[in-house]
């Protein structure tokens, strides 16, 4: 592996603040050209190639990825596909991976009637296990229909055990009947009532075996297809959308992570929905834990958790640690409210006021109850604490105090930081570097600081 340079890590570690506050408020992806119908149907074209990707303990690691064959850039994970229920989906795949006989399919769990044919000539596509497969030069193309709204992941069909650690796996979003994508106001998941939602984030979850890439690394050099016994898997690298902590707190599409592009820092303001479309694209059970308040799941495998068809989502309770198992993908909605916190989330000294305008809670979305509460505790003298890098100064919401010399203050819009993290402490390392892994932060901004949409 290649070390970067320590002072670059730095330099990243100094711009956290600046990227976490410009983190986008949806789903990055593509949408592919066409317009869904049969006759012209909402096409991407994908590429299979390879790559070295960043880690968060400052080093790389070979891996293989899908590109968007507009940009020819691999990425990991592979570009999301953002589509509208009913559309008819092509998928295009040719195959860029260095090993001349290394064959690379996808498959698409959750859709049905996926037809793979073959668009090249030649021995070079050909009948896998699971689908249609090509090698290097080759293409080969899937069609299906994307018929059921929710959230979903795709996957290389060939070898997976080895080619999805390696990096060949990415998301689809499939949008429900008569979303409306320039609405503000009218987010829905799903048909269902009880589905809608103000912003919407991708959490994809996956792991590497850092010995077992560098083993590929070592064969492709050598011009070897690549043979690893994939029973002997031992992760050491934990990702959420292909990052480490602590470059999961960058903002989308940064220069210096160009495989890496998509961003993983959900931010919200009080008293707003988001939905967080959580895929566990690896191989092992990952318990993630979002503080700050409960998740309330709405569907699995893109299926709503209800009693009958249609009444929404009844057949859940909020929960702390969503316990996604390998292949699952879970749709869930977060809020952060303040309600009943005892004290008053903006301060007492500035002296606004608090008039309830819906369910108790004013047009910025303070707890008029808890309204000039002042802070429960006395905090301590500046000497006698360790102030977290994250931290303002102030325990007020969108308000600053004063930092001990030295501090990084890289929380610039006094927003709230809660942890999102797995629940295996051994997956908030990087290469046994804490803190690093699958771990990410939820920023709650105050309600006069724009997020990016």
């Amino acid at each position: 592996m290649n070390a970067r340079s320590h002072l670059m890590q730095a330099g990243l570690a100094a711009l956290l603040c600046l990227c976490a506050a410009a983190a986008g408020a949806k789903v990055d992806g593509i949408a592919g050209s066409g317009n869904g119908s049969a006759a012209s149907p909402r096409t991407f074209n994908l590429v299979a190639l390879d790559a070295s990707i960043a880690t968060g303990d400052g080093n790389t690691v070979y891996a293989w990825g899908y590109a968007d064959a507009a940009t020819g850039v691999m990425q990991y994970p592979g570009p999301t596909l953002i589509v509208n229920q009913g559309d008819t989906v092509v998928v295009n795949l040719s195959n860029g991976l260095p090993p001349a006989n290394l064959p690379v399919s996808i498959v698409f769990p959750g859709q049905q009637g996926v037809v793979a044919s073959c668009t090249s000539t030649g021995p070079g596509c050909r009948d896998g296990l699971m689908t249609k497969e090509v090698a290097r030069g080759s293409s080969v193309s899937y069609r299906f229909v994307a018929s059921q709204p929710g959230t979903y992941h795709y996957h290389s069909g060939s070898n997976p055990s080895l080619q999805v650690d390696m990096g060949l796996v990415g998301a689809i979003v499939v949008r429900p009947s008569g979303f409306d994508p320039n609405s503000a106001t009218v987010r829905k998941a799903y048909t269902q009532p009880g589905t809608e939602y103000d912003r919407e984030f991708l959490l994809l979850l996956t792991e590497m075996d850092a010995a077992m890439h560098d083993t590929v690394y070592a064969q492709v050099q050598a011009g070897q297809a690549p043979s690893v016994d994939t029973s002997g898997f031992y992760a050491t690298l934990w990702f959420i959308n292909g990052r480490n902590a602590p470059d999961t707190l960058l903002d989308a599409g940064v220069p210096w992570l160009p495989n890496q592009p998509y961003n993983a820092a959900p931010v919200m303001h009080p008293g707003e929905k988001i939905l967080v479309r959580e895929i566990n694209a690896g191989r092992d059970l990952h318990p993630f834990h979002h503080h700050g308040a409960h998740m309330l799941p709405l569907a699995r495998d893109g299926r709503v958790l209800e009693s009958a068809e249609g009444i929404g989502p009844d057949l859940s309770s909020p929960d702390f640690t969503i316990r996604t198992i390998p292949g699952q993908t879970m749709d869930l909605v977060f809020e952060w409210t303040g309600k009943d916190l005892g004290w008053d989330i903006y301060g007492t000294s500035d002296g606004h006021k608090c008039v309830p305008v819906k369910d108790g809670f004013s047009a910025d979305h303070e707890w008029c109850a808890d309204h000039g509460k002042p802070f429960p505790v006395i905090q301590p003298n500046q000497q006698d604490v360790t102030y977290g890098e994250y931290y303002s100064g102030s325990p007020f919401l969108g308000q600053f105090g004063v930092l001990p010399q030295g501090h990084p203050g890289l929380n610039e819009d006094a927003g709230y930081f809660h942890i999102w993290h797995s629940h295996s402490e051994k997956e908030i390392t990087t290469n046994n570097v804490f803190p690093g892994g699958m771990k990410t932060f939820l920023i709650i901004q105050a309600p006069k600081v724009p997020i990016n949409e």
